[in-house]
C-alpha cells in the first residue's frame, strides 16, 4: 500500500466511548490485525499489532528491539532525542540489564507487601480531608493524584512539598503534543533536581530508594548520572500512571454500579476486580513500540528488519478470542489476569507491585467510604486526556 494511502495511527482518534480504545482499531483487530500505520503526521510507518496472542509474540521476542536509537524506531515523537538509560525500558540488554537490576530489589512482594500499611494510612488521611463538600470535588486533585504522589515520594525519599514542581514536568513525558526539546528540557530539571537529593543522601542516607542508588553510585553499580536518570523514571512512572488508574477506575465503576460490590469482597475478589480494571482501561493508550532487528514472522505476516512495530495492547486486552464479552466490565472475570497492561517479556513494568497494592487499597476504600460517590457533571464534560501517551483524566468532578 503506498505510504499516502496508509492509516494513521493516532492517539486523538475519535472514540465512541471515553473508556474504550477507537472503534477503528477494534475493527484492524479482526480484519487486519497486523497492519501498516503512519505516525508523526505520515512521516513515518510502522506496523500495527492488535491482537493478543500477537502482541505477546512480538513483546516476547527479542529479536523485536526496544532501543529507540535504531533508525526510524517508532518513537511517541519525531524529535525526541536520546532518552537516557534509567529510561531502560527503552534498551536491550545488557543497558536494560544493568539499570533494572539497580532497581529490582526494591520492587520485590515483600517490600511492597511491608508499604501496605503506609498506603492504607494515607488513602485514608486523602478521603479524611473530603468532607462532603458543599461544591463538587475534583477527585484528580484531592485523591487519586496525591495518593501515589505521596506513596512515591516516600520510597524514593523526595519531599512531597516539590510536588507541584515534579508533577509539572513529567506531564511533558506523556504529552503527545510536547516537542523533542521540551521534553529534553523537562527531563534535564529534574535531573538536576534529583542530582541534589542524591548529593544530600551520600552525606546523609536513609531508609528510601535514592539514598540506596546513591550506595550503588560509591561502589561502581551505577553512575551518577545513571542513578539520577533512574530516580527521573521512577519518580514520574510512580506517580502519572497510577494516578490516572484511580480516576480512570472510579470513572469506570460508576458507569457499572452493579460492580461495586465485587470490589468490595474478600482479597480475592479485591485483587482480581484490580486485575480486571487494568485490562478493561489499558491506559498505555500510545501503544509499546519496537524494532524488527531481524525479519520475523509474526501471524502469518513477515515483518522485514529494520521496520518499526506498534503494540497496541489496550485493543489486545479487548481480544474476543481470548476474553468472552471483553467490552464489558466484569470485575468476576475469571481470566482477568491474562491481560497485557504491564507488558510482556523482560520488558514489562518493574513497578507492577507497588501499581496493584495502591489500587488494591485506593480503589475499595474509596467506595466504602464514599458510598454515594457520583459524577458531579455529565460523562460528556469530563475532561478525558485525548492526547498524552498515557491515557487519563485531567479532571474528575465528584459529590456524594
Amino acid at each position: 500500500m503506498p505510504l499516502a494511502d496508509t492509516p494513521e495511527y493516532s492517539l486523538a482518534r475519535p472514540r465512541t466511548s471515553p473508556l474504550a480504545p477507537p472503534p477503528q482499531y477494534s475493527r484492524l483487530r479482526a480484519d487486519d490485525p497486523i497492519s501498516r500505520v503512519t505516525i508523526w503526521d505520515g512521516r513515518l510507518s510502522a506496523w500495527l499489532v492488535t491482537r493478543w496472542e500477537d502482541a505477546r509474540a512480538v513483546l516476547g521476542n527479542p529479536a523485536f528491539s526496544s532501543d529507540q536509537t535504531h533508525p526510524g524506531f517508532p518513537g511517541h515523537l519525531p524529535d525526541l532525542p536520546p532518552l537516557p538509560h534509567g529510561f531502560f525500558a527503552n534498551y536491550d540488554p545488557p543497558v536494560h540489564t544493568t539499570m533494572r537490576r539497580a532497581l529490582t530489589r526494591e520492587f520485590m512482594i515483600r517490600k511492597i507487601d511491608a508499604l501496605r500499611p503506609g498506603i492504607a494510612r494515607t488513602t485514608s488521611r486523602l478521603l479524611d480531608g473530603m468532607s462532603r463538600p458543599d461544591a463538587p470535588v475534583d477527585l484528580v486533585k484531592r485523591f487519586a493524584l496525591p495518593l501515589p504522589s505521596l506513596v512515591i515520594c516516600d520510597l524514593l525519599g523526595v519531599p512531597y512539598e516539590d510536588h507541584e514542581y515534579f508533577q509539572d514536568r513529567s506531564r511533558v513525558f506523556v504529552d503527545g503534543t510536547a516537542t523533542g526539546p521540551q521534553f529534553a528540557q523537562a527531563w534535564e530539571e529534574l535531573n538536576a533536581y534529583l542530582l541534589r537529593l542524591l548529593a544530600t543522601k551520600r552525606r546523609s542516607p536513609g531508609d528510601d530508594v535514592l539514598s540506596r542508588l546513591a550506595e550503588q553510585v560509591d561502589t561502581g553499580t551505577v553512575t551518577e548520572r545513571d542513578a539520577t536518570d533512574l530516580a527521573v523514571f521512577l519518580l514520574f512512572a510512580g506517580h502519572e500512571t497510577t494516578a490516572n488508574m484511580i480516576a480512570l477506575s472510579a470513572v469506570a465503576l460508576l458507569r457499572n454500579p452493579d460492580q461495586v460490590p465485587r470490589l468490595l469482597g474478600g482479597p480475592d475478589e479485591v485483587v482480581n476486580a484490580v486485575e480486571e480494571l487494568l485490562r478493561f482501561l489499558s491506559i498505555v493508550h500510545s501503544g509499546l513500540r519496537r524494532h524488527a532487528l531481524e525479519d520475523v514472522t509474526i501471524g502469518g505476516v513477515t515483518i522485514p528488519a529494520g521496520e518499526g512495530v506498534i503494540i497496541a495492547g489496550n485493543v489486545a486486552n479487548r481480544d474476543p478470542g481470548i476474553f468472552t464479552d471483553p467490552d464489558r466490565l466484569n470485575l468476576g472475570r475469571a481470566d482477568a489476569r491474562r491481560h497485557l497492561a504491564f507488558g510482556y517479556g523482560i520488558h514489562q513494568c518493574l513497578g507492577q507491585p507497588l501499581a496493584r497494592a495502591e489500587l488494591q487499597i485506593a480503589l475499595p476504600e474509596l467506595f466504602r467510604r464514599l458510598p454515594g460517590l457520583r459524577l458531579a457533571v455529565p460523562i460528556e464534560h469530563v475532561a478525558f486526556k485525548k492526547n498524552t501517551i498515557v491515557y487519563g483524566i485531567e479532571e474528575l468532578p465528584v459529590t456524594w
